[in-house]
C-alpha cells in the first residue's frame, strides 16, 4: 500500500501536468517508487524476521549450531527480502507500465532490480544482525531507511540539490537503484557507475555481515 500511495500522492497529485528531465512526472516517479520497494519489501522482510529469530524465539542461535558456512546463512536469509522484494517492485512498474508509454522493461532493469533487492535485504540482514533490541531496529529505521525514502532521488531529480548535498546523498545506495532503474526503463544513458556503486555496496554488506557470523558477534 505505502508504494501504491506515493504513485497516487505525488504521481496524480502534486505531480500531475508536470515534467521532470524531459519526460512527464509520472513516468519519471514510477522507477523511484520500484527503487524505494526494493527498499522497503526487501529490508522490512528480512530485518523484522531475522530480528525475532535472535531476540524472540533464539532459533538463530539454533540455526548457527548447524554445519552451514556463514555465506550460505547470509544468501539464505536475505533470499525472503529479494523475493518479496521482486514481487511487490514489479506489480508496482507493471502498473507504471500501463499507466505511461514511455517506460519499457529492459534486460538491464531486470539485472538492476534483482541486485537492488540484494543489497537492501543483505542491508536488513545487517541491521537485524547487530541490533542488540527491537528498540534498536526501530531506530535504525528511522535514522537511515526513512532518510533514504525522500532524499535519494526517488521523488525529484538530484541535480536541483546543491553540490554539497548531493554528495552526500550518493554515498546512500538508493540512489544509484534509483538512477539505474530510471535510466534503464526510459532508454536514458545507462549509468554504469552507478551500477558499480550499488553492486559494491551489495558486496560491502555481504562482507559484514559473513564477519558478524562467523565472529559469532552476533
Amino acid at each position: 500500500m505505502g508504494p501504491l500511495l506515493y504513485l497516487l500522492a505525488f504521481g496524480f497529485g502534486l505531480g500531475a501536468g508536470m515534467t521532470q528531465e524531459g519526460v512527464p512526472y509520472i513516468a519519471f516517479i514510477i522507477p523511484g517508487i520500484a527503487a524505494l520497494t526494493s527498499l522497503s519489501a526487501s529490508f522490512s522482510s528480512t530485518a523484522a524476521r531475522l530480528n525475532v529469530q535472535r531476540l524472540y524465539y533464539r532459533s538463530f542461535d539454533e540455526m548457527m549450531m548447524c554445519p552451514l558456512s556463514p555465506s550460505a546463512i547470509v544468501l539464505g536469509k536475505s533470499m525472503l527480502g529479494v523475493i518479496r522484494g521482486l514481487i511487490s517492485s514489479s506489480i508496482i512498474f507493471t502498473i507504471g507500465l500501463l499507466l505511461t508509454p514511455e517506460l519499457s522493461l529492459t534486460p538491464m532493469y531486470i539485472i538492476v532490480i534483482v541486485i537492488s533487492c540484494f543489497t537492501f535485504s543483505l542491508l536488513g540482514v545487517a541491521a537485524a544482525l547487530i541490533a542488540k533490541s527491537h528498540a534498536s531496529m526501530a531506530t535504525f529505521s528511522s535514522l537511515i531507511v526513512l532518510p533514504m525514502t525522500f532524499l535519494c532521488g526517488t521523488f525529484f531529480s538530484l541535480s536541483n540539490l546543491p553540490a554539497a548535498v548531493q554528495a552526500i546523498i550518493y554515498t546512500l545506495p538508493l540512489t544509484h537503484s534509483s538512477i539505474t532503474l530510471r535510466a534503464a526503463s526510459l532508454n536514458w544513458d545507462f549509468p554504469w557507475i552507478s551500477l558499480a556503486a550499488l553492486i559494491a555496496f551489495a558486496i560491502a554488506f555481504f562482507l559484514i555481515n559473513r564477519h558478524l557470523i562467523r565472529t559469532k558477534k552476533v
